[in-house]
């Protein structure tokens, strides 16, 4: 089958690779659709996703759709159309045992975390373990199902600051997983979302998909104790400083993005003198089966996908996908 491998930094080519084969409890999928998300563009232009580094060839893709091939157990019919939840679990700890996304030891596809590496989705097929597989509404489209597992983290995000029913929140950077954060707010309830990014093209898409202001870095004014709950998704330290002033005394700030590695040039006085309360966010639980039928009953939120790009450019896509001024979220074309 074809699969596209990365080797190292700016080291990835589309190659053929012998098909794994099922051992029990797994199923084959062919793939259809693969979003790149933003550890696979570390993967691949960084050759490392912070402390992961690429050691072997690794295939990366965890936001993917498919279509069930084989399924020797018989549970699910071939012609099942499906997306995958990408994680495999660890070993539990006392006091998180409801919460096996946090647990040591596991495993996510397309991921140089494990050795050998947890290969992704990026390839003509992937056989994963059944409690993995997501059976798609025949309303959803394989296209669309490749948003869940993004929409997914935006969900999770804001079931950590407690929902977003009622409340006034800010988004801070319209890149993909910002984009679900402001779709998902929307579905949910928020009284207002203000979203915010460097860029205007992402600013538009955030509008597009249903922020009722928006904010350009570096030309607009940030408000001070405007915001119920601050959802920070650029990863930026100065970011998180802001939105410590954006948000209200007693306010939620939810850290989404995966900042760096080591210390921070972070401004955290008002999170004392505010009483604020910064809350990380890592991944999701279950909340891809929210994700799921939301996309099922929304199909509006498509339009954070701007780009559908063939396997065989796929270097193209992770090029364009590296461009947030041209790009949401850019899907990788499989079957």
């Amino acid at each position: 089958m074809k699969a596209f491998l990365i080797y190292g930094k700016l080291d990835g080519s589309l190659k053929e690779v012998p098909e794994n084969t099922l051992a029990a409890e797994e199923v084959k999928i062919r793939v259809s659709y693969v979003g790149i998300c933003g550890s696979d563009l570390h993967y691949y232009f960084d050759g490392a996703n912070g402390a992961f580094v690429v050691e072997e060839p690794l295939i990366p893709g965890h936001e993917l759709s498919g279509v069930i091939v084989e399924d020797p157990s018989g549970e699910f019919k071939p012609g099942t159309n499906v997306t995958l939840h990408p994680a495999t679990y660890g070993v539990s700890e006392k006091g998180i045992e409801d919460r096996p996304h946090l647990w040591p030891k596991g495993a996510y596809l397309g991921s140089a975390s494990t050795h050998p590496h947890t290969q992704g989705g990026m390839a003509d097929y992937i056989v994963a373990k059944k409690s993995m597989v997501r059976v798609l509404p025949e309303s959803l489209s394989l296209e669309l199902a490749a948003l869940a597992e993004p929409l997914g983290v935006a969900i999770h995000a804001i079931n950590v600051a407690d929902g977003v029913s009622g409340k006034k929140i800010l988004v801070s950077g319209s890149g993909p997983i910002g984009l679900c954060v402001v779709a998902a707010a929307k579905i949910l309830g928020a009284t207002s979302i203000t979203a915010t990014d460097i860029l205007s093209s992402a600013l538009k898409r955030a509008e597009a998909l249903g922020a009722t202001a928006s904010l350009q870095i570096g030309k607009d004014q940030l408000p001070e104790n405007a915001f119920d709950v601050v959802f920070e998704c650029s990863a930026a330290p100065v970011a998180l400083s802001s939105a410590f002033n954006s948000v209200r005394r007693a306010g939620v700030v939810v850290q989404v993005g995966m900042l760096g590695a080591g210390p921070q040039p972070i401004a955290i006085a008002p999170l004392i003198s505010k009483e604020i309360q910064l809350r990380g966010t890592f991944r999701f639980n279950d909340e891809i089966n929210d994700a799921v039928t939301m996309l099922a009953e929304n199909e509006w939120i498509k339009s954070i996908i701007t780009h559908v790009i063939p396997l065989s450019d796929a270097v193209s896509a992770f090029n364009i996908a590296k461009d947030s001024e041209k790009s949401g979220k850019v899907l990788v074309q499989i079957n």
